[in-house]
């Protein structure tokens, strides 16, 4: 059933990789710029939505904090509209478990936002999901790409539809922690390691990694992995074709020990780096001056949204560069979360309608920290050049990316905390030493999650 999440094995990689490349190269400047456009979200609604005053939705995410505040006022422009009442409720991973939960209760939600392809093809084969209606087909059609279309559907079935994207493929890193050791935004493995050691050597840890969420760590190696061994053996791993004991993963494992092994890289330490989460390595590594607790972090475009938890400026102080190439070509990996109806409502649909439109993302994609893949969403509503810049590039590559590889999986194995491949690359951060213990613990439990 995952072939469906890996349909993109005929999809160019290269281009993406080129796109974001140049999309990053404008880091610097007009980070402040206001955009044109008027910034009224209704000044003139371009989708046409039914009245609904009496009714009560209820939309599942994982989302919290600033994303889960973002979203909401996106869900009360959606009530404005229709006369909806519409409640969100904060979901926890794995989603499909806390939907089950929910389902089996007799109480589903109305929307659930799932961040996994593998969740929505469970939600579908446990006969949760329902098509989208005419409406949220129509603005699909209109407003999205082929590849971002085949990604919300399940055996030639539209069932979601993909609200927010991301580049995973990205270091953020702090200014003046760079301009003080010296140090320019590497563009290979090799140089980020030699960075990386000229970061520490200065007195700055270089890198704060996000060690207890484990969906972090599946982003590093699945960035090392794509630009090592190539997307035809990225595209094979991830439908389980072939094994994770295979040479191609112990390389990419070997790769990354080169710098989950120098303690005096990682911020805390090993044991630091295993304590944290994602928000805090964000805030951490734009905070305390010209000492923050690291140089630099490793995340998608929304860690703009933990930056502007902190009195840092993303395009000043905080700037980005893409993943550096680890073979021959630098890799972009996207993710995203799909938006799928859970009851036949009619309240249900005119949410998925409104969430396939550009004036539900133009809300969201103000408050920075979020990406869209609608084509129709105007540039001009992303706060910064960086956010511009990405979603620019993410548009015109089309169908041109590679989707995250622990998101098409089984929730089983790329998706729940404490288990599976979270838990083993846990494990391989406490000790990269372990390559073929590591290899051997992925290999056991992607058997036992995609059955063969």
């Amino acid at each position: 059933m995952r072939e469906h999440g890996t349909g993109r094995t005929n999809l160019k990689w290269a281009a993406l990789a080129a796109a974001g490349a140049l999309a990053l190269t404008a880091c610097g400047g007009d980070a402040d710029k206001e955009p044109s456009a008027p910034q009224g979200a209704t000044a003139s609604p371009g989708v046409q939505l039914p009245r609904l005053d009496g009714e009560k939705l209820q939309v599942a995410a994982v989302w919290t904090g600033p994303e889960q505040e973002n979203f909401t006022k996106v869900l009360k422009e959606f009530e404005k509209r229709t006369g909806a009442t519409v409640t969100f409720v904060p979901a926890q991973d794995p989603i499909v478990t806390f939907l089950g939960t929910k389902i089996a209760g007799g109480a589903p939600p109305d929307v659930a936002l799932l961040p996994q392809v593998g969740a929505l093809v469970s939600a579908v084969q446990n006969k949760w999901a329902q098509p989208v209606g005419p409406e949220a087909q129509a603005q699909l059609d209109k407003n999205y790409s082929a590849g971002w279309k085949s990604l919300g559907a399940v055996g030639g079935t539209q069932y979601g539809v993909y609200y927010k994207a991301a580049n995973k493929s990205l270091i953020w890193y702090n200014a003046k922690a760079f301009e003080a050791a010296g140090v320019k935004p590497p563009t290979t493995w090799k140089e980020l390691i030699a960075a990386a050691d000229t970061l520490s050597a200065s007195g700055t840890p270089a890198v704060s990694v996000a060690g207890a969420d484990g969906w972090t760590l599946t982003d590093w190696f699945e960035n090392v992995y794509l630009s090592q061994a190539g997307p035809e053996k990225y595209d094979r791993l991830a439908k389980h074709e072939i094994k994770w004991t295979d040479a191609s993963v112990a390389q990419a494992l070997s790769t990354l020990a080169e710098l989950f092994g120098r303690k005096d890289f990682l911020a805390g330490g090993t044991s630091g780096a295993l304590a944290t989460e994602f928000p805090k390595s964000v805030t951490q590594t734009f905070t305390g001056g010209d000492r923050p607790a690291a140089a630099m972090v490793f995340e998608g475009d929304f860690v703009a949204v933990n930056i502007a938890q902190t009195e840092a400026k993303v395009g000043e102080d905080a700037l980005v560069f893409p993943f550096p190439a680890v073979g021959a070509k630098a890799p972009v990996v996207s993710g995203g979360d799909v938006a799928v109806a859970l009851k036949p409502s009619k309240g249900a649909q005119a949410l998925l309608t409104f969430l396939a439109s550009a004036d539900a993302a133009q809300i969201q994609a103000r408050e920075g920290g979020f990406v869209s893949p609608n084509k129709a969403v105007d540039l001009a509503a992303y706060p910064n050049d960086i956010q511009r810049n990405i979603a620019k590039a993410l548009i015109a590559a089309g169908d041109d990316f590679r989707f995250d590889m622990s998101d098409q999986a089984p929730a089983a194995f790329g998706g729940t905390p404490g288990a599976g491949e979270w838990k083993a690359l846990q494990d391989f951060l406490a000790n990269p030493s372990d390559v073929a213990g590591t290899q051997a613990k992925l290999e056991a439990d992607a058997a036992k999650a995609y059955g063969n």
